[in-house]
């Protein structure tokens, strides 16, 4: 694997024709964004959460190992196999070396992403009727899995207090209490407004629940990704992890979302095989194992470069609209690399909004009403992992149908 390496983030990457549904057209997008097709300007996507940034030189180089073989077979994972040690070494070594999080191997059960482990989580740990809990506003797919699933979404809103949310841990506790509620879902850092939770709120939370017998899954998936001077803690390292369903990923850290990556931990042999049995016989694909494997041996240098880059780029969106658009509120998120906008300042309707950067600007955003239809309402998320120039226009063509 090369050092020193200096990637060009800049440099623009065309993903048109790759089946992207980012860059590949009104037809992928439709259905998620009415009104597409009416854009003004040529669309400018930047609403889904992957980078429009070429892997790690080491990713590259363990997938082209596969490639070079050209056998596309059955693969498996066992934990107890000589064979499978890269690959858990790779998992628990980043673990370790980041956060001290001591892993053990057989906790691990590997689960094809994020959304697809959230969805087994619900239905291992609840049955039909019963309540799951989220901190609304939150990423819109795990209301969608609760109720897909024929669960009840039991909603404990976040305190907004200019643009800085917090749990409102009275009402989480009442609503934790409630016999029904079996399970919490707990987006950290959260999804779509950047907060890392402190050890003390995660463990507040986790006590809470335990009390209460309520189930804690954990999306963890942006756990990497966070502003110079943050600090990210996994709940396992807080909390003694005995009621705690982990979901960890190298998606989103090294950008390999279709790659499906997730590993869930899971500490507790009686709730790990209820999970396993749930999620039937999965395994992933030979190019899952090889870019792991490269992503968390080898990709620490591009990870550094890139998240150098994203707090250059929310610190150019910040300055820009602090001078150009004021009545926009964003508060720099402590993590991700999402923006959460509050667009209610302009006194317009959220369609009248999202007309405007959509139809008008021809930027693809996603509607707050997709994290929740009364919090969300007015604003809109920004995901800024693309070229500079491409958020810059992006925020430039806002400024023009808003401010002129």
């Amino acid at each position: 694997m090369r050092k020193n390496m200096t990637y060009d983030f800049d440099r623009p990457v065309d993903r048109r024709g790759t089946y992207s549904m980012k860059w590949d057209g009104p037809s992928l997008m439709e259905s998620f964004f009415p009104g597409i097709g009416e854009c003004e300007k040529e669309p400018l996507c930047v609403f889904t959460a992957d980078m429009d940034f070429q892997c790690a030189e080491s990713i590259r180089e363990e997938l082209q190992k596969i490639v070079d073989r050209n056998l596309y077979g059955y693969t498996g994972l066992a934990p107890t196999a000589e064979v499978c040690k890269p690959y858990y070494d790779a998992v628990t070594g980043w673990f370790k070396r980041h956060y001290g999080w001591e892993i053990d191997p057989e906790t691990i059960v590997y689960t094809p992403g994020t959304v697809n482990a959230v969805d087994i989580a619900i239905k291992t740990f609840s049955k039909e009727g019963e309540g799951v809990l989220i901190n609304p506003p939150i990423y819109g797919p795990f209301a969608m899995s609760i109720e897909g699933a024929g669960r009840k979404v039991v909603r404990s809103p976040l305190i907004n207090t200019g643009g800085y949310y917090t749990v409102d841990f009275a009402d989480f506790e009442e609503k934790a209490k409630d016999p029904n509620t079996k399970i919490f879902i707990l987006c950290s850092p959260h999804n779509p407004t950047g907060r890392i939770w402190t050890p003390e709120e995660l463990r507040r939370m986790y006590g809470i629940c335990t009390a209460n017998g309520v189930v804690v899954v954990t999306d963890e998936i942006h756990g990497d990704l966070i502003r110079k001077g943050e600090t990210f803690h996994p709940m396992a390292t807080v909390v003694d992890g005995k009621n705690l369903v982990s979901c960890t990923a190298a998606n989103k850290t090294f950008n390999l979302a279709d790659l499906k990556t997730t590993n869930v931990v899971i500490r507790d042999p009686e709730m790990r095989a209820q999970y396993s049995k749930s999620l039937g016989f999965t395994f992933p694909n030979i190019f899952t194992i090889a870019a792991t494997i490269g992503a968390y041996n080898g990709g620490q240098e591009w990870l550094d470069q890139v998240r150098d880059y994203l707090d250059g780029t929310i610190d150019w969106v910040l300055d820009f609209v602090k001078e150009k658009m004021p009545r926009v509120k964003i508060r720099r998120p402590e993590g991700t690399y999402v923006l959460w906008m509050d667009f209610r300042g302009y006194g317009l309707t959220p369609d009248e909004v999202n007309d405007r950067i959509l139809k008008k600007a021809g930027v693809v955003l996603e509607r707050g009403e997709m994290f929740d239809q009364e919090l969300g309402a007015g604003f809109q998320r920004i995901c800024v992992p693309t070229q500079r120039a491409v958020i810059q226009e992006c925020f430039r063509r806002m400024e023009e149908v808003f401010e002129h």
